[in-house]
């Protein structure tokens, strides 16, 4: 069965009477290449979440490198398709339900223990940020999360400082994980095709974040802060966040060696880790 073939999947689709649904932002993934590319990418591990799994197409590949692989689907009009697509994959179980509401550790706990896992996910744009800020946040023991996004999403994650892109999922993302572009993906490879091109983006789980920092509640609030108002400098986005007067944020920004003129998009993840040491001394 050969499910990167737009034919074999029309056929399906009359077969079961499946409509793809916009609301759930169904694209299904039909490049053989990318499809490898994805599956190796999750790295030198033992099993495998995949999120979506749509018809099936990347979980058989997924299930070709890996001892096991679970699959969370939110459609129920996806089952009865997937038993017919997986149905010579003993190593894959489709776990229905919504990724957002699963307990995923206690999942990893009954049916992974012991096990080196990754996530991969070919996932709607609509919650893109929602899912991956959930997984790295959740400190699961995770090696890698490899989905395939929105390109502009994935050029904002990895993007550095100083650049246009950057910004609080950058760091967000990088005080978790070391994100990298692995390849962009043209409209025309899934059907059907969405209106912009996307990415695959692997991200490698740190074991501990990238910087220390004792209180990460604050440290993320100075990122969101620095961040409310681009155009604005990181004294003003402070001033405006935090019930402090611009004398005091002043002299705590000048004392740690960082202009008060400064813009947050210019601001690597040592500099927020030293704002957040010292907001916190005067807090």
């Amino acid at each position: 069965m050969n499910l990167t073939s737009p034919k074999v999947i029309k056929e399906i689709c009359a077969q079961f009477g499946f409509g793809f649904s916009k609301g759930l932002g169904q694209n299904f993934l039909l490049d053989a290449n990318v499809l490898e590319q994805i599956a190796e990418a999750a790295g030198d591990v033992d099993a495998v979440i995949e999120i979506g799994p749509g018809f099936g197409v990347l979980t058989r590949e997924l299930a070709k490198a890996y001892e096991t692989v679970l699959s969370i689907e939110i459609d129920q009009r996806l089952y009865p398709i997937l038993d017919y697509t997986l149905s010579d994959c003993p190593n894959v179980e489709i776990i229905p339900g919504d990724v957002m509401k699963l307990d995923i550790s206690e999942l990893i706990s009954k049916k992974l223990d012991k096990k080196r896992i990754s996530v991969a996910a070919n996932l709607p744009y609509y919650i893109t940020t929602p899912i991956l800020t959930m997984l790295i946040e959740s400190r699961l023991p995770f090696e890698n999360i490899v989905v395939m996004i929105q390109k502009e999403v994935a050029q904002r994650i990895c993007a550095k400082p100083g650049s246009k892109d950057y910004g609080a999922i950058s760091v967000l993302c990088q005080y978790y994980t070391n994100p990298e572009l692995l390849c962009v993906v043209p409209a025309g490879s899934f059907l059907p095709p969405p209106k912009v091109d996307s990415a695959v983006l692997r991200m490698q789980v740190l074991p501990e974040p990238k910087v220390h920092t004792e209180n990460e509640a604050l440290f993320f609030r100075v990122v969101k802060a620095a961040f409310s108002q681009r155009r604005k400098t990181l004294l003003n986005c402070l001033s405006n966040n935090f019930p402090l007067d611009k004398n005091t944020l002043t002299d705590c920004l000048e004392g740690i060696g960082i202009q008060p003129t400064i813009r947050g998009e210019k601001l690597g993840l040592e500099e927020f880790a030293s704002i957040t040491k010292a907001l916190q001394s005067i807090l």
